[in-house]
């Protein structure tokens, strides 16, 4: 069926509201959750609702659900205001094992036995308490290249309770590794890039090529660290400090160079630790062009800091922008995002869960 009478058919003839379940993604951070959930119209994909809840200090630690019932609040408090019912949640990367290797087998479930029997030399955990997926890639000379990611059973069944005690209905469940690229690259794209997601403790390096993930690491320092530096330098409070952050943030000008200097001495331990892991990538990559990194995409909740895409890009010699997260959505001229261009990169991963419905 072509695809823009699909799209006619869905949307001029929906489903009854008791069959047409419109899914939500859920993302789950240290700083709190956010929800987002799309609509499909005549002239494409639009966000139809969105959300964010925070959550206190240690309900989820290094990617850890450590206090449910907190987490289950938020998440019913989020649900009950936007109306969802059903949902695609993702997994933390700092929990998960993202692997490549070449199998043999004629076919998925074939490959996915393969595997199986070799998991514990691709994952560091007990073969018994591990749960894995695999998208195939291309034919080698050893059979099927694959690449996929483990997580300890526990991780999983902890996240589908926190769903089921919020009463909600899981769809999918997938890793954040795969959730954000689809929300920042068009369907069709082929390209390496890195993604560098900046939170308030941590920022996420995710190497992607045509859209899967291929290298993945946590660092543990994010935009909290920039905002002590201005509260250190000042000596204001945190609330204080997140203003002159948002205002200042590490652009040249007359007269900041002593607040410049101590914004740079905390960002270019950032800089340095993302420069380790491209050098290791483009060095390692062997005589593929297509798998060198062409470009680096900021998100996050924290990507917006005035002159880092810059103060990065001379530094890492890499074309340095950051994200739109609404790239498979609507055009312009049909359609205007209902939120802030800052704050909807915070989003990233809840809108590629979302998108999982429309744009695999």
């Amino acid at each position: 069926m072509d695809s823009s009478f699909a799209r006619f058919a869905r949307v001029v003839f929906p489903p009854p509201n008791f069959l047409g379940f419109p899914t939500a993604g859920i993302d789950i951070s240290t700083s709190g959750i956010k929800i987002a959930r799309l609509k499909e119209t005549l002239h494409g994909l639009e966000l139809e609702a969105f959300g964010e809840e925070p959550l206190n200090l240690g309900a989820v630690t290094d990617g850890e659900i450590t206090d449910q019932s907190a987490v289950v609040a938020a998440i019913k408090k989020l649900a009950k205001t936007h109306h969802v019912h059903t949902v695609n949640i993702a997994l933390p990367e700092a929990r998960g094992y993202l692997f490549e290797t070449d199998v043999e087998g004629d076919s998925p479930a074939a490959r996915r036995s393969a595997v199986e029997s070799r998991i514990d030399e691709l994952v560091p955990l007990p073969p018994a308490e591990v749960v894995f997926d695999v998208v195939s890639e291309e034919k080698t000379e050893k059979g099927t290249h694959v690449i996929g990611i483990g997580y300890a059973r526990r991780v999983i069944d902890t996240t589908l309770a926190v769903l089921e005690d919020a009463g909600l209905r899981v769809r999918s469940i997938e890793s954040e590794n795969f959730a954000l690229p689809r929300a920042l690259l068009s369907h069709d794209s082929t390209e390496t890039v890195l993604i560098i997601d900046i939170g308030k403790t941590t920022s996420k390096l995710l190497v992607v090529s045509g859209r899967v993930p291929r290298f993945a690491t946590t660092l543990t320092i994010g935009g909290h660290a920039l905002t002590l530096a201005v509260q250190k330098h000042f000596g204001v409070t945190e609330e204080e400090a997140k203003k002159v952050k948002a205002e200042k943030g590490i652009a040249p000008s007359a007269g900041n160079e002593e607040y410049l200097s101590a914004m740079l001495s905390t960002v270019s331990v950032l800089r340095e630790e993302i420069g380790r892991r491209i050098d290791y990538w483009q060095t390692h990559v062997g005589e593929k062009q297509e798998d060198l990194i062409k470009r680096v995409i900021l998100v996050g909740g924290n990507a917006t800091v005035r002159g880092l895409p810059e103060y990065l890009q001379s530094t890492l010699k890499l074309p340095v922008e950051e994200g739109n997260v609404f790239i498979n959505m609507a055009k312009r001229d049909d359609w205007l995002p209902p939120m802030d261009y800052t704050a909807s990169l915070a989003y990233g991963t809840a809108i590629g869960l979302a998108l999982r419905e429309y744009n695999s």
